[in-house]
């Protein structure tokens, strides 16, 4: 009999095939596709065998950890590795622990002036309030000083709502409702009823409202009156107050409110929009429902726009102060000067105290999509998050909600939860929303337009009607960083001047209109 003949064996898959390895000093790789178990991958120390299934975005370990050890991407610790981790293992929650070693900072020993690139714009068309504040988009908005007062001003504002309502007032984006949970029952003085205060006021004096109705109940502790006196708005701004006690109830206030809008849309009309410098453009970065590519993809390409606004003078703003823990020794090294660098760290004690009062850690951030995305820790959502903020010099760090008054690249404290965080930047003035998301966030954000970069082509198709962008191409091979990154930054001052976002073509944003509450409620 003939002997049988040996099948010849299959040639090792190179790893740079189906995995991105960030640093050449990193432990794991991230996989570009599924990787099925007994795969043979052929890196420059040899070939490893793959040990179990890794899904497409997770982490395969390129080298040995011992149990303990640090394990490492984009350079830095992610945490430590619970048991021994061999060449080829699938690392994620079964193997790796938090990394509470304590992170050395410097300030300002990392300070980066960003350049601005040729060929992209400079100007935006937008709306000059008279008095420095300059505008992306042409509200009336009706503000609840308390909850008790919610209902109505959404009555109010549903009767604005649907085709054809602004073809006489083509200059008006419309009429929204800034409704939320609190306003009475808070300690006078307290920070959480100076936190709604100054998160209410803000959105009064934001620049994208052509025309206010501030609505209350009548017996709330935060009045009316409190919400606009003392903001500076130029005359013309067209403001009107009232209360639902004194009007005569809830139908009698949505009639009354309904005429005096009516009498704003001639004169909220009358604006127009004219060429600005890009410098007087702030952007909010944030992000919600991150994967194994969020910091490769979408948030170093936003980052990369940001650093060009900023190069031009304008504004870009990092938030959500859980997801850079384990990271902000990146940031404080941008720091300007010790005190913005020890600002960011007073912020993040703080936190510490916090999630502690609550029974909880600052670990207990990824979520369960994340971890499903491929994330495992909060230092690794963290050293990806940060990306956003790109690599200028940090100039600034501010409280919730608190005016964002200097140039350059700065930082809000907020929480990660993204209606809370991006409430708090555009309370501070923010004009634009950059928001990234690796699983798929529906995210829209009234008055100020929010755009949205998907992380992944897989994601982006199945849910492209509601993305703006791709960065999934960055890691597919079909664009590369920086043409990710002009795209956002063409996006951004084309939405600037009044392209609408896929969020705004299905009027979503007025719901996600959540200040922070702190403090007892009474």
């Amino acid at each position: 009999m003939p002997e049988p003949i040996e099948e010849e064996a299959m040639p090792p898959t190179r790893l740079t095939d189906v995995a991105l390895l960030l640093r050449p000093e990193d432990d794991v790789a991230i996989t570009t596709s599924d990787v099925a178990a007994g795969t043979a991958l052929l890196t420059e120390d040899g070939v490893l065998t793959v040990a179990a299934d890794v899904p497409r975005g997770h982490k395969l370990a390129v080298r040995a950890v011992a149990a303990g050890e640090q394990v490492h991407k984009y350079g830095q610790s992610i945490g430590l590795a619970t048991v021994m981790i061999a060449a080829g293992d699938h690392v994620h929650s079964h193997n790796l622990g938090m990394d509470t070693s304590e992170r050395a900072h410097e300030f300002g020993t990392a300070r980066v002036v960003p350049t601005f690139p040729e060929g992209l714009p400079r100007t935006f068309l937008g709306y000059d309030r008279g008095d420095g504040r300059i505008g992306t988009r042409n509200y009336i908005g009706v503000i609840t000083s308390v909850n008790c007062s919610a209902s109505t001003a959404k009555l109010i504002a549903d009767q604005f709502r649907g085709l054809g309502t602004f073809d006489e007032y083509a200059s008006v984006d419309g009429v929204m409702a800034l409704a939320h949970t609190s306003g009475c029952g808070l300690v006078s003085g307290s920070d959480g009823a100076d936190l709604l205060l100054r998160t209410l006021r803000g959105y009064a004096r934001h620049p994208n409202f052509g025309g206010l109705l501030v609505l209350g109940l009548g017996c709330e502790m935060l009045p009316v009156t409190s919400l606009v006196e003392g903001l500076g708005l130029p005359e013309g701004m067209h403001i009107e107050s009232m209360t639902i006690q004194d009007t005569g109830g809830v139908r009698a206030t949505v009639r009354a409110g309904v005429e005096k809008i009516r009498e704003m849309l001639p004169v909220v009309n009358q604006a127009r929009r004219t060429p600005q410098d890009v410098s007087e453009l702030v952007l909010a970065t944030n992000c919600g429902g991150s994967d194994g590519y969020s910091g490769i993809t979408a948030n170093p390409a936003l980052g990369l726009a940001g650093d060009w606004l900023v190069a031009a003078g304008g504004t870009s703003v990092l938030a959500e102060t859980p997801e850079v823990y384990g990271a902000e020794h990146l940031l404080t090294r941008r720091a300007v000067s010790p005190e913005v660098g020890q600002k960011l760290l007073d912020r993040l004690e703080w936190w510490k105290h916090y999630t502690a009062a609550g029974g909880g850690t600052m670990d207990n951030n990824p979520s369960p999509g994340n971890k499903a995305g491929g994330l495992t820790t909060i230092l690794e959502k963290s050293l990806g998050a940060v990306a956003k903020g790109g690599a200028a010099e940090m100039a600034a760090v501010y409280e919730y909600a608190e005016p964002i008054t200097t140039k350059g690249f700065g930082f809000m404290d907020t929480p990660g939860y993204d209606p809370v965080s991006v409430t708090g930047l555009v309370a501070g003035g923010s004009t634009v929303v950059v928001f990234t998301t690796g699983r798929g966030s529906v995210f829209g954000c009234k008055p100020a337009p929010s755009i949205k970069v998907a992380t992944n082509t897989p994601m982006y198709d199945r849910m492209s009607e509601d993305m703006d962008l791709n960065a999934g191409r960055i890691v597919d091979g079909t664009a590369t960083l920086e043409q990710v990154a002009r795209e956002i930054y063409e996006r951004i001052v084309a939405v600037a001047s009044g392209e609408q976002t896929v969020s705004e073509e299905m009027d979503i944003g007025q719901e996600e209109f959540i200040p922070w509450q702190l403090g007892a409620v009474t």
